[in-house]
């Protein structure tokens, strides 16, 4: 049903470890995620779901946010290897460059491809891949719909984690085109004045925290439907500190608000049955600040919800 990222020898950076987890016994209506992963690409087919491991959070370093980010994609196997499936460290611009590589490929071969971070530098990764897709190059429209109390537009020297949708928006520049980017969850007391100058030169459409509570159903709805309409194909980028404090402790900046977790849910899913999803990619796991493992179930059910939705 999947496949592991290092199972592919052009992209491998690390050897594949297999996936392990509870075990109730043998048929369908026992499975779990760790029985449909796949470590061999040569017994996979187009479309199935591919996951990415993006064990990275230098740009975090960089942003002088709390670092541990690094381990998000293990323990978010860890913590989605058990659920039940309803059916059968190196340079920053390096690890950006490798994951990109890994996209495209992935991509190309008509898998649906979950990337598993890291911190949110990873979203440039991603993008560097999506944007040498055969998709893309043909002219379809991209869209960004980033799940994120930050617009991580910021223009520092040196590219971090809160840099990557400004680096995406100069390389769509380059390429004579202006990024498609919007971005739901945006809290004002922690973006700066000069972030949201900058969203509103670039275009980016914005929903803010305090218009995202589960009484907002409609008004999110409507968002992510214009969202939709505006492009052909789908780059969604979760940050987990877009969820609650309460919700998901084990993250780089920890959000005092937030949006419920229900809604974030509903959105991944509205998004995942579009029919224009390519790639979701999960930031900001911190398993050194989670608590009982909150953050790491949370990331994990957002992606089992997605996985289990995509059209």
């Amino acid at each position: 049903m999947s496949t592991h990222p290092e199972a592919a020898p052009a992209v491998a950076v690390v050897p594949a470890r297999p996936w392990s987890g509870r075990d109730d016994g043998p048929g369908a209506e026992h499975l779990r995620w760790h029985h449909a992963v796949e470590l061999d690409i040569e017994l996979t087919e187009p479309g199935d779901l591919a996951f990415v491991g993006f064990a990275s959070d230098e740009g975090v370093r960089r942003n002088k946010g709390r670092q541990g980010a690094a381990q998000g994609p293990a323990a978010l196997r860890r913590a989605l290897a058990s659920m039940a499936l309803p059916r059968p460290l190196r340079a920053l611009e390096t690890g950006q460059q490798r994951l990109g590589a890994a996209v495209a490929h992935l991509v190309d071969r008509g898998h649906q491809v979950v990337v598993l971070g890291g911190g949110h530098e990873v979203a440039f990764g991603t993008y560097s891949g999506l944007e040498q897709t055969r998709a893309v190059r043909a002219g379809g429209r991209l869209g960004v719909l980033n799940l994120d109390a930050h617009f991580d537009l910021r223009d520092d020297v040196r590219p971090g984690s809160g840099t990557p949708f400004l680096q995406m928006a100069q390389s769509e520049a380059r390429h004579g085109r202006d990024l498609d980017y919007w971005v739901l969850g945006i809290s004002q007391a922690a973006n700066t004045q000069a972030l949201f100058r900058t969203a509103q030169s670039l275009g980016v459409r914005y929903l803010p925290d305090t218009e995202c509570g589960v009484l907002d159903a409609s008004r999110v709805d409507a968002f992510v439907d214009a969202f939709l309409e505006s492009c052909d194909l789908v780059h969604l980028t979760i940050d987990l500190d877009v969820l609650p404090a309460a919700v998901a402790p084990g993250v780089s900046a920890p959000a005092a608000y937030g949006v419920p977790m229900e809604v974030v849910e509903r959105v991944c899913t509205r998004v995942a049955r579009s029919g224009k999803l390519v790639v979701v990619d999960v930031a900001e796991l911190n398993p050194e600040f989670d608590v009982d493992g909150r953050t790491a179930r949370a990331a994990a059910r957002l992606v089992h919800r997605t996985a289990t939705t995509w059209a």
